[in-house]
């Protein structure tokens, strides 16, 4: 699941990503301004520039912190990386205290599960250009194809399939489109046949729509109003309404742009037809995520000169009217400094980075208040590690008819380097189930109460019966209790069961109107940039690959700032079909003229 893996530092923010390979029906590529170009080589990634030497301090070091970081100590800045918590952010693995025996490691635990698909650019091309022993192509070697997936259906049938992808482009007329949607959602049997006909006719809206209709109309229309959910079955509403929009952008359907959900939908149909992807639908990692990549990460920033400060808070910044003067930080004693530079990249995720914004530089430019109305949820993981291995689906799992929308992965068979029960634990773990939870806020199965309402104890009870709900209810065991050794929910949650329940690690959502409040990396202030899955970037969803694509734009824009005669990185938008660009130009022109997209005939 995208969790986004996202940023961190005063307090971090969010990850995801759920899984959304097969559910995705519906979307387009955004443009923003940018032109695709193809990923460059490390090698050819000269550092030396007018400005090389001048100092940089950013603050976060999750996916957008580490991201600006490399790509500006490539270029001979002196950067400085401050980090409240730990490096890597939402994105990062953990280790469960007091977990490990006899010489094994700790058992592994994250925020979420990792999930990198295919419609990726940006966030593979960082992976390849970090060194791995072994590797010809650096950590993105680390990347393996789950084969298959399944929607586990509560007092239904289950539905397992085997991941769409083609490693060739396929042909894109509009019939080929049609099939393909209808193909993809083939498998759920129960929906009506007039109304899956309806929703694909929906997508090719969608799809043919130009920019300045999906900037505009559809960005102000929630999903459930555009696919006319209210007047449809409950199946329609389960799987394609509020299943896609709560367990792919942890938003309600009622709310929920359709400019985002279309968007990332129309580039999982293009993946799963081997267009414009940089591999299958669904990856993940062959080892816990800091092993497989945030660790190697960290190491070679080191060598190109990066420096970290681990433990260290930001607290706010200094301005003069002018410039950033300073960041005052609080060091691992809670001591206040004031640390200086020549420029400063706040990394931190949204509802933390904006804590840190004063007045005046509110003033200066209007985007940093613009970021108040951006609004983020919870979407958190829980682990369970099991003493045997649940046999389950090959892939990912998506318990769409689960009251907290529930998605999760068996994680073992995919970590072919290690035999789990040697390497982790006490030796009677063989497997890690990893849970994520994506609705806080409606009760559940047991107790009667929301995620929120419930103790760490009863949140790991109810998703442990609503997993069984999902997976027991055709006369097979499949997961039984006297088979969970232990389990872990995530520290960044606290106060749950209590009034005052926190999660310092909350993930962005899209709500109509989102896009139009997402900043630039490059500030009016002239030496304060942004990086973060909140800036307005291509994907158009908190996502590692949102956060990877901030931090190249924030470097860039300092790049712009000084003059500076380096290449700019590369920033590779979502994949837009050319044989759909006729269409969408006929659509700009009857957008232009006040009517409805040439397909939307109620």
């Amino acid at each position: 699941m995208e969790r986004t893996g996202s940023t961190s530092g005063t307090t971090a923010g969010s990850t995801r990503r759920t899984f959304v390979a097969g559910t995705a029906v519906a979307g387009a590529a955004t443009a923003l301004g940018l032109e695709a170009a193809a990923p460059a080589a490390a090698a050819a990634r000269p550092g030396a520039a007018p400005a090389a030497g001048q100092s940089v301090v950013v603050l976060g070091g999750g996916v957008a912190g580490l991201t600006a970081a490399h790509e500006l100590a490539e270029r001979g800045f002196r950067v400085t990386l401050y980090e409240r918590r730990a490096l890597g952010g939402k994105a990062r693995s953990m280790d469960v205290p007091d977990s490990a025996r006899g010489g094994r490691g700790p058992l592994p635990a994250e925020h979420g599960f990792r999930f990198i698909p295919g419609i990726y650019h940006n966030l593979p091309d960082t992976m390849r250009r970090i060194p791995f022993p072994g590797n010809p192509h650096g950590v993105w070697d680390n990347l393996v194809a789950p084969r298959e997936m399944m929607f586990a259906r509560t007092g239904l049938e289950d539905l397992r399939a085997p991941i769409p992808w083609s490693g060739t482009p396929q042909p894109l007329t509009l019939d080929d489109l049609r099939r393909a949607i209808t193909g993809i959602l083939g498998m759920f049997q129960r929906l009506p046949t007039r109304e899956l006909a309806y929703f694909v006719d929906r997508c090719l809206v969608f799809l043919t729509s130009c920019e300045e209709r999906r900037n505009g109309q559809w960005e102000s229309t929630p999903w459930w109003t555009f696919t006319r959910a209210a007047q449809m079955s409950n199946e329609y509403q389960r799987v394609l309404a509020v299943g896609i929009t709560r367990n792919i952008v942890a938003t309600k359907a009622e709310e929920a742009s359709t400019r985002t959900v279309g968007t990332l939908g129309e580039a999982f149909v293009m993946n799963a037809l081997g267009r414009g992807a940089d591999g299958p639908p669904d990856r993940i990692l062959n080892t816990p995520t800091n092993e497989a990549w945030i660790d190697p990460w960290v190491a070679h920033l080191r060598t190109l000169g990066v420096e970290f400060k681990i433990g260290w808070t930001l607290r706010s910044f200094s301005y003069d009217g002018a410039r950033v003067t300073a960041a005052v930080v609080e060091d691992p004693a809670g001591a206040q400094q004031t640390v200086t530079a020549d420029h400063y990249v706040s990394a931190l995720p949204v509802e933390h980075a904006r804590l840190t914004w004063n007045a005046a530089m509110r003033a200066a430019d209007p985007q940093l208040a613009r970021c108040d109305k951006l609004r983020t949820d919870w979407m958190t993981g829980i682990q369970f590690y099991l003493t045997a291995r649940p046999d389950i689906v090959h892939g990912h799992l998506n318990c769409i008819d689960s009251p907290w929308s529930l998605t999760a992965i068996a994680q073992a068979e995919h970590w072919a380097h290690h035999d789990f029960a040697a390497d982790f634990g006490d030796g009677t773990v063989v497997d890690c189930l990893s849970v994520d939870i994506s609705e806080w806020d409606k009760p559940g199965i047991l107790y009667g109460k929301t995620a929120k309402q419930c103790t760490r104890e009863e949140v790991s009870r109810e998703v442990w019966a609503q997993l069984k709900a999902a997976l027991n209810d055709t006369g097979k065991t499949v997961l039984s209790d006297g088979k969970v050794h232990s389990w872990f929910l995530d520290p960044g949650v606290s106060g749950i069961g209590t009034p005052s329940p926190r999660n310092e690690d909350e993930l962005l959502i899209h709500p109509t109107g989102t896009f139009h409040n997402r900043p630039s990396a490059g500030t009016k202030i002239p030496n304060f940039y942004l990086a973060g899955d909140y800036v307005a970037v291509p994907i158009d969803l908190a996502t590692m690959e949102g956060a990877n694509t901030s931090g190249r734009l924030a470097a860039n824009a300092l790049l712009d700032r000084v003059g500076s005669t380096a290449p700019r990185c590369t920033i590779t938008p979502l994949y837009s079909p050319p044989e759909l660009a006729l269409l969408k130009a006929d659509d700009r022109l009857r957008y232009r003229l006040g009517l409805p997209n040439a397909f939307d005939v109620g």
